[in-house]
C-alpha cells in the first residue's frame, strides 16, 4: 500500500513529541535555573517505545554534565505531562541528549573565519 504522506509515521510522532515537549517546558516544567533550554530534535525509535530529545541551552548557568543530570530528573513528569496529549497506545520512554551540532557549527564558522573565507564585511579585502 503506497500512502500519500510526505514522511513516515516515525517521522510524524516525533514531530508531534517535539511540540508537546516545547509546550510542556514553557507552560509546566521551570529550567531557568540552567538557563534558556530549547528542545531541538526528536529521534524515536521504529516501535515508538523510546525517544531521544535533543536540547540545546543558551545562557548556561551550569555545566553540562549538571544540565544533563537536571533534565533527565524530570523525564517522569515530562512523560506524564505528555501522556493525554500524546495520541498512541503507549507514551515513549524519553531520555535526554544535549544537541552537539550548535558547537560543532561555531567550530566550523570561527574556522571559516579564521582562513579568512567566511567573515564580516569590514574584514573582507577591497578587491
Amino acid at each position: 500500500m503506497n500512502s500519500n504522506k510526505p514522511y513516515s509515521r516515525m517521522d510524524r510522532v516525533a514531530n508531534q513529541v517535539l511540540d508537546i515537549l516545547c509546550g510542556i517546558l514553557t507552560k509546566n516544567i521551570d529550567l531557568s535555573q540552567l538557563g534558556f533550554v530549547t528542545f531541538t530534535h526528536v529521534d524515536i525509535s521504529p516501535d515508538l517505545r523510546s525517544a531521544k530529545v535533543f536540547y540545546s541551552v543558551l545562557g548556561r548557568k551550569k555545566s553540562d554534565e549538571e544540565i544533563n543530570i537536571e533534565i533527565n530528573k524530570r523525564r517522569k513528569a515530562f512523560k506524564k505531562y505528555m501522556s493525554p496529549e500524546l495520541q498512541l497506545k503507549s507514551t515513549p520512554e524519553l531520555r535526554f541528549y544535549h544537541d552537539e551540532s550548535f558547537i560543532y557549527g561555531e567550530k566550523i564558522n570561527q574556522l571559516l573565519k579564521d582562513a579568512g573565507i567566511y567573515g564580516d564585511d569590514h574584514d573582507s579585502e577591497p578587491s
